[in-house]
Formats: structure tokens, sequence, C-alpha cells
């Protein structure tokens, strides 16, 4: 994982230098090209910008190119996170209307616990599917275990919580009366004595 952030990091320096450079680029050619001639003749500018103009247009049009390339860029990447945004909601919200009871009862643990993190088997079907429709966030930490199979740290996404209230996760307002209770503890998950806080585990 560092080291995909450091190949990250050095590849958008690399991109910055680039694009400070052909903008000093165009700055430089432009100003040579359109700069008026008696300040050109008082720099001692006017023969070298005469001898080489043909070289300094060049820089300038290839200057502009990438400029309005790395612009162009920008605005598509831009359009392309928030229409991919858009969609994930769309996911978010169609499945929240979709929950199935083992789903339900799997999201109900991070309120039933009072816990932001759980982990979670990673082969369990509800798991999969929530993880699929961007409504919980695999955190990695990774463990494998030969009776249960691997598990993950998981938490609900940023994007779902807004969708996951007391009426949908059909959790009671207010204290829970003891028949309640009673039906909450019945269906919670069956793994669910497999289910591990992390900071409880780690103390």
């Amino acid at each position: 994982m560092q080291k995909i952030k450091t190949k990250k990091i050095k590849l958008s320096s690399s991109k910055q230098l680039s694009f400070n450079l052909m903008l000093w680029v165009v700055i430089v050619s432009g100003g040579l090209l359109f700069m008026p001639e008696p300040l050109l003749l008082m720099l001692n500018l006017d023969a070298s910008v005469a001898a080489y103009s043909h070289f300094i247009g060049l820089g300038l049009i290839i200057g502009v190119a990438y400029l309005l390339t790395q612009i162009l860029n920008y605005f598509l990447d831009e359009a392309i996170t928030y229409f991919k945004g858009k969609r994930i909601i769309e996911v978010i919200e169609e499945k929240v209307r979709l929950l199935d009871p083992a789903e339900r009862a799997l999201l109900r643990e991070f309120f039933l616990q009072g816990e932001t993190i759980l982990t979670l088997p990673q082969d369990e079907p509800a798991v999969r599917s929530l993880l699929t429709t961007n409504i919980i966030e695999n955190l990695g930490n990774q463990k494998h275990y030969a009776i249960q199979g691997p598990t993950a740290d998981y938490k609900i996404s940023m994007r779902a919580r807004i969708y996951l209230n007391r009426q949908v996760l059909r959790l009671p307002t207010g204290e829970p009366s003891e028949d309640e209770m009673k039906n909450l503890i019945k269906a919670r998950p069956h793994f669910v004595n497999n289910i591990v806080n992390p900071r409880k585990h780690a103390a």
C-alpha cells in the first residue's frame, strides 16, 4: 500500500513538473513573439527572435496544445467522477429499498454494537452483496481461519449512512422492550459470534 502511495505521489509530481514547464514555454514563447519591437531592441533580443522565430512559434503551439489537453482531461475526469458518484448513489438507494433479512440484520449489528468498524466473514453472501452495492466498505486487515474462512474489517460507507435509519433497519424507536430485544437477538446473523470488534480484539 505504501509503495502504491509513493508511486502516485511521484506520478503527480511528474505531471505537475511537466505542466509548469509547458506553462513557462507558453509564457516565454508568447512573450517573445508578441513583445513590441522597441522592447525587443532594448533587450537586444530582436536578432535572436528573428533567427529562431519558427522554433519559438513551434514551442508556443506545442505548449498551448499540451495545456489544452490537460485542461480537457481535467474536466473529463471531473465529469467521470461526478457520473460515477451519481451511479453509486442510485445503486445504494435501490439496494436500501430491497434489503433482504440477512443484509438488514448485518447492518443492524453496527448499531446494536455501537461500533463503526466490525470484522466480518468475507465469504458471507450478505457481506459480499452489501460490499458490491457500496453499502459497506472493506478496510482491509484480512485474516484467514481454517474453520470460519477469511475475515476483514468493514464499515458502513459515508454515502450509505444517510439512508440507513431506524425505519429502514427496523429498529425500535427509543428503548426497546423485552419482546423487541428478543426479536432483535433472534434475528441477528448466524455468524454473529464470530464478529469481532477490532479495537476490543487488539486490547
